[in-house]
């Protein structure tokens, strides 16, 4: 794969210039005009490769090579907003090896979807390319399907299944190495609080809810902001500023992924606990969205805690609305967190929900790919689950695998996302050889050992 080295940097320099973020519907483009261009980019590059193409309305591409049972890399073309505080233009693929920050050493490349999940489905591309440059014709039909709404509701695999048949089995180059056998449940609820006499006449915070808000701001009353003068704010990693003409205060934090709040510092919780020390409605909801007295983070099994990540607010007519991010066990189920939210009385709506995947870790396919993983890298790693949801709950039998790696630097869903050369190489090499040991298997599918895989819900 080294040959295909430049060419990789260089594709991903270009589709990283494109702001595939959710924009409104426009015609013919579902996600936004830039969101098509960005797929077309996609498929116009496999197409010069020799590769057939389908483009399913701007809502997913597929790319098609290889013959018999059909196999599924399912990656993502679409972003999420780029947010503030990048240090160079999030749209622009900025190659350096900046380490002004103290981050990772080696060059990079900087841009909103370097990681996620751009830089893995041109990666993939590539090594498809390098099977049919060898002339090697794979024992499964490799659809490489490109979705272009991952990140905001998955309507481009419910468009797919509409116009297409789905694969049964293959991986998602999405989330973590080395091979994700389970995934924890997602649950979205948003929960109303009425705020009698209330501290605030607006309130805005976050920017999506499986994203840690990083700003929130507040129109402040008089007789609120009389209490910031002895006010020392608690929580980590955030900061309050307060404009005495706009009465308007703000909160900045740091963004991280729903999956991981702990990776961030929410800034709605910083102007929410402010509030939350003289008024008793504005308490009630800190207690129950940041104080946990429901208990729900008592949840655990072999896939972790529930992670509870509160990241959107509006205050109107009196109320203020918070919807959350959790993602809870994936041996547990969502009525458990309904109970307890009705243990405390809170009134809430489910706006989305993801069912868990949980897979046999010794399956044939999670198998194959971690050998692959281990020879590559010199590892004896086994698998492992996330808090994260990826598209293999779109496969009947599916797991994530790659790219990121555990305990290092996470930029996905951050400012000054980046990919490093280091991370395409390695890309480069377990794609190639997963693919090629998935191409060259004989008839017998990859089964994982199913045990239990349930599909996305509404």
């Amino acid at each position: 794969m080294e040959k295909y080295f430049d060419d990789i940097v260089n594709s991903t320099v270009e589709i990283l210039k494109f702001d595939s973020s959710l924009k409104p519907a426009e015609g013919e483009y579902p996600f936004g005009k830039e969101t098509a261009e960005c797929l077309q980019y996609f498929l116009n590059l496999a197409q010069s490769f020799g590769f057939e193409t389908k483009n399913y309305d701007n809502y997913v591409g597929e790319v098609i090579f290889g013959e018999g049972e059909d196999f599924a890399i399912l990656a993502h073309l679409d972003v999420v907003p780029a947010g503030s505080g990048w240090k160079y233009p999030p749209f622009e693929g900025v190659i350096n090896d900046d380490l002004s920050d103290g981050g990772v050493a080696g060059r990079k490349i900087w841009g909103r979807g370097a990681m996620d999940d751009k830089t893995p489905a041109i990666v993939c591309l590539y090594a498809l390319k390098a099977l049919k440059d060898e002339g090697i014709t794979p024992n499964r039909t490799f659809k490489l399907i490109v979705g272009c709404n991952e990140e905001a509701g998955w309507k481009c695999i419910e468009h797919y299944n509409k116009v297409a048949v789905m694969p049964k089995e293959g991986f998602t180059p999405d989330a973590d190495f080395p091979v994700i056998y389970a995934e924890k449940g997602i649950l979205h609820f948003s929960c109303d609080f009425v705020i009698n006499d209330p501290p605030m006449s607006a309130l805005n915070a976050g920017e999506r809810v499986n994203m840690v808000c990083d700003f929130a701001s507040a129109i402040c009353t008089r007789k609120a902001a009389e209490n910031l003068v002895y006010y020392e704010n608690p929580i980590a990693g955030t900061t309050l500023s307060y404009d005495n003409t706009t009465n308007i205060l703000k909160a900045y934090g740091k963004s991280a992924h729903g999956s991981t709040p702990e990776k961030g510092a929410n800034a709605l919780q910083a102007l929410l606990k402010f509030f939350s020390t003289f008024h008793p409605d504005c308490k009630k909801a800190y207690d129950l969205l940041f104080d946990d007295v429901t208990g729900l983070k008592t949840l655990q099994d072999e896939t972790g805690n529930l992670t509870l990540s509160p990241d959107l607010a509006t205050f109107k007519n009196g109320v203020l609305t918070v919807t959350s991010d959790v993602r809870f066990p994936a041996t547990h189920k969502k009525e458990e967190i309904f109970e307890k939210l009705d243990g405390v009385g809170a009134i809430y709506n489910v706006v989305n929900y993801q069912a868990p995947l949980y897979n046999d870790p010794n399956g044939d396919l999670i198998v194959t790919l971690m050998k692959v993983y281990n020879e590559v890298t010199g590892k004896n790693e086994s698998p492992i689950a996330i808090g994260g949801g990826t598209y293999a709950r779109a496969l009947e039998c599916g797991c994530a695998f790659g790219p990121e790696l555990k305990d290092e630097e996470a930029t996905i869903h951050q400012a000054n996302e980046y990919v490093t050369f280091e991370r395409i190489r390695l890309m480069s090499d377990v794609y190639y050889r997963a693919l090629k040991a998935v191409a060259l298997k004989k008839k017998k599918a990859l089964r994982l050992g199913w045990i239990r895989v349930v599909k996305k819900t509404k």
